[in-house]
């Protein structure tokens, strides 16, 4: 499991910037739990795809990360990683994941792992460079756009799959390329497990109250200046809205419209 950050900017923005003090603090007193890694990808201009910088290692301790924030960009997603018990801690299995001009980040845990796994071609099969159920779910989605399908509607089409195998998973996610962030809020059946629950030890107590009453949760915000941007509780204020639950929402890097597709009714809302 792990968390999640993104915005979208009219003008060119950072991540820093964009959490303001409040959400800042927050993100980084997460790391302590969520300490297994850290991602952060980048659009620096519309068009172009994301440049990646990643870890194994935890933000708290991790310089490259403040640097990582800093970076000017239209567009960026943040991702700190709590290892999914018996998956390795290592820079394969860090977040974003990235290929064919997009990068990807997950929130949850798929399992069993031959079960998605299954699902894959054998020619993506062959491109993962790590173990996670997160890069198989990334392969899935360009499985799709290599078909002739938007992002978007592969993303939804994969999301759609996957609810069908996986029912309590959760598939939140955030995906971006040169045109759009792609933002998946699909759990509203999922919840920590008392071993999950466990593993964080004294340090729930020390953590943001949202973050362990709604684990997985999205929410965004739309400021004066136009910029959206949409995270993970226990970083989210609680001026932030509720992202629509078991949907997909993609939101334009050039003027920050969005398109919402809710999975349940497969219905289309734009603004």
């Amino acid at each position: 499991m792990c968390r999640l950050f993104a915005f979208v900017s009219p003008e060119r923005s950072t991540a820093r910037n964009e959490l303001r003090g409040a959400g800042l603090e927050s993100l980084l007193s997460l790391a302590r739990l969520h300490g297994d890694g850290w991602g952060w990808a980048g659009i620096d201009a519309i068009g172009a795809a994301p440049e990646v910088r990643k870890s194994a290692l935890s933000a708290v301790s991790d310089a490259d990360f403040e640097t990582a924030i800093d970076t000017p960009s239209h567009a960026a997603l943040v991702h700190l990683r709590w290892a999914t018990a018996g998956l390795p801690v290592n820079m394969n299995n860090a977040h974003p994941f990235q290929a064919d001009g997009m990068a990807f980040a997950h929130n949850g845990t798929i399992k069993p792992l031959d079960e998605i796994r299954a699902l894959l071609s054998p020619t993506s099969i062959a491109t993962l460079k790590g173990t996670t159920d997160s890069e198989m779910y990334f392969a899935l989605i360009r499985e799709q756009v290599a078909l002739g399908l938007s992002v978007h509607e592969a993303t939804v089409r994969v999301v759609g799959r996957l609810r069908e195998h996986f029912p309590a998973a959760s598939l939140n996610a955030l995906l971006i390329d040169g045109e759009e962030l792609i933002v998946v809020h699909a759990s509203a059946t999922s919840v920590l497990t008392a071993d999950d629950r466990g593993r964080m030890g004294p340090l729930a107590a020390e953590l943001p109250s949202a973050h362990n009453e709604d684990y997985f949760a999205l929410r965004w915000r739309r400021s004066a200046d136009g910029t959206v941007a949409v995270s993970s509780t226990g970083v989210a204020g609680t001026d932030w809205a509720a992202l629509p639950a078991e949907s997909v929402t993609a939101i334009r890097l050039d003027d920050r419209s969005h398109e919402t597709i809710e999975l349940a009714t497969a219905t289309v809302g734009r603004r």
